[in-house]
């Protein structure tokens, strides 16, 4: 996955401690033992810093996982790791929940805080 599509914009209130989600509930990628199709709602949430994503970069970041074969929990754990790359934010959380197949679900949560380093 390209990080190096999301693009940022200046945060005009970085002093202000508020919160930005992002749902996308039209997300895709592939199982990579099986090659059948995964569909998921990734939210993400976060209080910014001194940037805030741009909602179409992410859009064409989000269509680089459409054909990977990749596990839930490495699109939720990479999706986390770029974001925090990309934005330095306060406080940051990527909840996955994947559609049932074979009448199981899961949902995947990982977070990140500035305040663990």
């Amino acid at each position: 996955m390209k990080k190096e599509l999301l693009e940022v914009f200046d945060n005009q209130f970085p002093d202000r401690n508020y919160t930005i989600e992002i749902v996308n509930p039209e997300f895709t990628s592939v199982c990579p033992k099986t090659g059948l199709p995964d569909f998921g709602t990734i939210t993400i949430r976060y209080i910014p810093y001194k940037s805030c994503v741009e909602l179409k970069s992410l859009k064409y970041y989000y269509l680089e996982f459409r054909n990977a074969g990749i596990f839930y929990e490495n699109i939720t754990n990479t999706i986390l790791d770029h974001m925090i790359e990309v934005l330095e934010p306060r406080e940051l959380t990527v909840k996955t929940e994947w559609k049932a197949r074979g009448g199981i679900t899961e949902t995947v949560t990982a977070s990140y805080s500035s305040q663990q380093q």
